[in-house]
């Protein structure tokens, strides 16, 4: 998952996250995990509770694992430019389907397309409904003079 910036007025978590977007993560992986085993055979849960401690499980994965094992295949990662992330979150979406009882995924291409789905539903979620751009604008101060084109060489 992505770093999220706090808010004016809203309580923050010990990882950072708010309230609202911790539900908003929750929500979207939810929806790739329904989407990918509509359309993939080897992906099946059992109930909505056992959804949901896959969602539970994931986001603690995320949270906890995903930016240590990025940190150790940083190579990989740099190597495969930056799709060596998918392969992370397979395996975790892999380790996730070992621990939680009537969730399986039936090979680690299935693992694959779980990270895959979830992470284009999160992007299309975060370019629909994220924050939208920023203008920035610079002002000089009161008195300040405009710099010389010349003024940026160094002579040696």
């Amino acid at each position: 998952m992505t770093h999220l910036n706090q808010r004016p007025g809203h309580g923050a978590t010990a990882a950072g996250l708010t309230l609202p977007r911790l539900i908003q993560m929750w929500a979207l992986i939810a929806l790739g995990i329904l989407f990918a085993s509509f359309t993939s055979a080897g992906i099946e849960y059992a109930d909505n509770r056992t959804l949901l401690m896959v969602v539970l499980l994931l986001s603690l994965f995320n949270v906890l694992l995903r930016p240590v094992l990025i940190l150790f295949a940083l190579p990989f990662v740099i190597l495969t430019f930056g799709l060596g992330i998918l392969v992370i979150n397979a395996l975790l979406v892999h380790l996730t389907a070992h621990l939680v009882a009537g969730f399986s995924v039936a090979s680690f291409w299935s693992s694959l397309w779980v990270a895959v789905v979830i992470s284009v539903v999160t992007f299309l979620a975060n370019l629909l409904f994220g924050p939208r751009r920023m203008r920035v604008s610079v002002t000089r101060a009161r008195g300040e003079t405009r710099k010389r084109r010349d003024d940026d060489i160094i002579d040696v």
